[in-house]
């Protein structure tokens, strides 16, 4: 593996487990029915809690995230130079779609579970009865195990694409190269040699 794919790997990896430790501690520090208090039937208090801070926590490192695996690797459907009916593209195809559709999810839910976290004296009338909204459990470790499980399938996504694009770099085998040799010069005809009868020669040599 590369310098590059393995600080990559390494620095998506961390800010996945970020994203997943603070949606968990998120949910254990989460608002609970039992601690609203009701001074009045139509006022609430909250107490204080840190999972307002926890949720955009992990929200923001899930789309950092995201954002880097993306960055890296681009949109799988604009690459060129890819063999599609390799098994590489298809589990990163696969991969991509899924990574992405966890990753929605988890991202809204982090979003959701902060924002209703952080209530502050509001209440809801229905049917003349006063209501006091509370993170349901489960929201933020929810979404903390889709963003783990978004971060892992987007490295997947990456090795694959990378791998595909390592393998389809290589020269064709048989491919013919340029030959480096000096030209070669035909030799000239020598001139055909002049034969002389005997007779001519001893007749010059009497004279």
């Amino acid at each position: 593996m590369e310098r590059q794919a393995i600080i990559l790997c390494s620095v998506v990896g961390f800010l996945g487990i970020l994203s997943a430790a603070s949606g968990f501690a998120a949910e254990a520090k989460r608002v609970k029915g039992s601690q609203v208090q009701f001074p009045t039937p139509d006022e609430c208090i909250y107490p204080a809690s840190p999972a307002l801070g926890l949720g955009l926590t992990a929200a923001l490192a899930l789309l950092m995230a995201q954002i880097i695996i993306n960055a890296a690797t681009g949109c799988i459907c604009c690459r060129k130079g890819l063999r599609r009916s390799n098994s590489n593209w298809t589990l990163a195809l696969i991969c991509f779609v899924v990574s992405w559709f966890t990753f929605v999810i988890a991202f809204l839910l982090l979003l959701t579970g902060a924002a209703l976290n952080n209530q502050h004296g509001e209440e809801n009338l229905y049917f003349g009865n006063y209501y006091c909204y509370v993170v349901k459990p489960g929201v933020f470790a929810g979404a903390a195990v889709l963003s783990l499980a978004s971060i892992i399938l987007g490295i997947i996504y990456y090795l694959a694409l990378t791998s595909e694009k390592n393998t389809g770099d290589h020269p064709l085998n048989g491919q013919g190269g340029i030959a480096m040799a000096q030209p070669q010069i035909p030799p000239q005809n020598a001139p055909n040699p002049v034969f002389v009868h005997e007779d001519t020669y001893m007749r010059r040599q009497l004279v």
